[in-house]
């Protein structure tokens, strides 16, 4: 019984927090201390700012051996392509004829892992456990967006040429692949940094967890839940179910233990990204269906991603 309840306070130690500040963010928008402005702005903050900071600190001030993660992150690349694979396949059965298999196939694969799995690594294992998952944030922000494109792309040589655009536009102006790719160029270099600055990107990077997280909570519409269920819970049973299970067992399976099996897990138990929402937008693809899947699986998130915690914990597999 002592046993059962300490890994239920594990996992709630680890989902507990998340869920709460999504939480106070839907409760700050409905009660008017927080509002669209505010979110807009806070997000663009936390993604051009807060968030490249504290990736570039965490590995810049790591004391890590980036060189023995490559095997994971490549694992983690490999998984997630097969995984994207077998979603459009079934997609494509299950919703033949359909204009929005796009929108519902991205819904399925692509993982919010530069907030919410950045969050609950940070939670488990603190400074070294996000400089180490940098990598893996860093090489599926270049995936996802491959992804999203093969997926979202309508047929034709125009739309096809219009997309890879997107894509470029997208990959060489994100702030996240550009501190990423920074933090690594002074890593290997062995370029100091000033104090001043460490001390002063401390300050951004403490910001960055909390703030995205309340504006996460307050961009929720719980009412879109209610459209588009079949597509919804169909994106939602791949993304929290199928994703985590599949790709963690895979890895469990392969030797992964401790540390880069939680990033594994973490980062494909996390929901549905918010720039699905952007790219289905600017592909022309279904964006209300998009948001729908967004707060479907940010919602559903806390609860899936605790009973894994659970589930790995009694293993003692993180």
């Amino acid at each position: 019984m002592a046993t059962f309840l300490d890994q239920l306070y594990f996992s709630i130690s680890i989902a507990g927090p998340i869920c709460l500040m999504i939480i106070l963010g839907v409760v700050f928008k409905r009660i008017g201390l927080i509002n669209e402005n505010f979110i807009d702005v806070a997000s663009a903050l936390v993604f051009k700012v807060t968030l490249p900071a504290m990736l570039f600190l965490s590995i810049v001030t790591a004391k890590h051996d980036f060189s023995a993660a490559s095997q994971f992150v490549l694992f983690g690349i490999v998984a997630s392509i097969l995984f994207f694979i077998f979603t459009t396949l079934c997609v494509n059965l299950f919703f033949k004829g359909s204009a929005d298999k796009g929108v519902v196939v991205q819904g399925g694969y692509r993982a919010n892992t530069a907030i919410i799995g950045l969050a609950y690594v940070a939670n488990a294992y603190g400074d070294s456990g996000v400089a180490t998952a940098a990598l893996y944030v860093a090489a599926h922000t270049f995936l996802y967006n491959i992804q999203a494109v093969i997926c979202l792309t309508p047929k034709g040589e125009t739309s096809g040429l219009q997309a890879g655009k997107v894509m470029l536009t997208t990959l060489t102006k994100n702030p996240l692949v550009i501190a990423i790719v920074l933090g690594m160029i002074f890593y290997v270099l062995s370029i100091p940094v000033p104090d001043i600055a460490v001390d002063a990107g401390n300050y951004f990077a403490r910001m960055t967890l909390p703030l995205a997280l309340l504006c996460t909570g307050g961009s929720l519409d719980l009412r879109t839940m209610k459209n588009d269920q079949k597509p919804s819970w169909f994106a939602t049973l791949f993304k929290l179910v199928f994703a985590p299970v599949a790709i963690t067992t895979a890895a469990y399976l392969f030797g992964f233990r401790g540390i880069e099996l939680g990033i594994i897990f973490f980062m494909n138990a996390a929901p549905v990204a918010a720039a699905s929402y952007v790219m289905a937008r600017a592909m022309g693809g279904n964006s209300i269906l998009a948001a729908n899947i967004i707060a479907l699986t940010t919602v559903v998130s806390t609860f899936t991603c605790a009973i894994g915690i659970m589930i790995l914990s009694y293993m003692q597999a993180i």
